[in-house]
């Protein structure tokens, strides 16, 4: 899906994130209740214990988005990894010893002519084994219906701007298949080592709604 029209929206320094009142304003959905009492029955009838749930929530409280940073950190230096996580996010990350999780990843490669947006139209499919835990932005809405209609519009409230001639592509990840953006390497970082280059690539740039800055 592409979108060549531009937009302008004020942007707010200190709200990066355009806000979503379905998830922000309201008490539990009937999905999230749902989830908190299948957790308590898996409990009464001894399926898990408390301790192993405990300990699952943390592994997946604990990833962060450094491990998909650290990908991306040695595709832009190394053109055979770049190959490699091209053809297979979960069999590139296998070589750092990180486990990507059971469902295969994409990496869709932002270019000088394409920028690729990634959203889960459905719910909130995401590669949380490389990424952590989705945004309540990415959960919204708003965010996942919008997108798709008016990508550049929704970009444009998080502060990017993209040139009228860059398409725009919008990838929709689903139950068995995920994506993340391998972002552009920003210029003026030539000198930069993996770690330092790492530190450039954030979240939101793996998403596909900004883009790294150099330092």
């Amino acid at each position: 899906m592409s979108d060549q029209h531009p937009d302008h929206h004020h942007h707010d320094p200190l709200h990066p994130h355009p806000k979503q009142p379905d998830l922000e304003d309201k008490p539990l959905t009937h999905h999230q209740s749902m989830a908190m009492a299948v957790c308590e029955l898996l409990m009464e009838k001894n399926i898990v214990s408390a301790e192993e749930l405990r300990t699952q929530y943390e592994i997946i409280d604990g990833t962060t988005p450094a491990l998909g940073a650290r990908l991306i950190a040695r595709a832009w230096c190394d053109p055979r990894f770049k190959a490699k996580l091209l053809a297979s996010v979960n069999d590139a990350a296998a070589t750092f010893d990180i486990d990507a999780g059971p469902i295969p990843i994409r990496a869709v490669e932002n270019t000088t002519k394409v920028h690729n947006v990634i959203v889960c139209t459905l719910c909130s499919c995401y590669p949380r084994f490389l990424l952590g835990l989705p945004p309540d932005w990415y959960k919204s809405r708003a965010y996942r219906s919008r997108v798709v209609r008016e990508p550049r519009a929704v970009l444009a409230e998080f502060g990017t701007h993209i040139a009228d001639d860059v398409d725009i592509v919008v990838h929709d990840s689903t139950a068995d298949f995920r994506y993340m953006v391998l972002p552009r390497r920003p210029d003026g970082t030539e000198d930069l080592d993996e770690d330092a280059l790492a530190e450039l690539v954030t979240r939101d740039a793996m998403i596909g709604v900004t883009v790294p800055r150099a330092p």
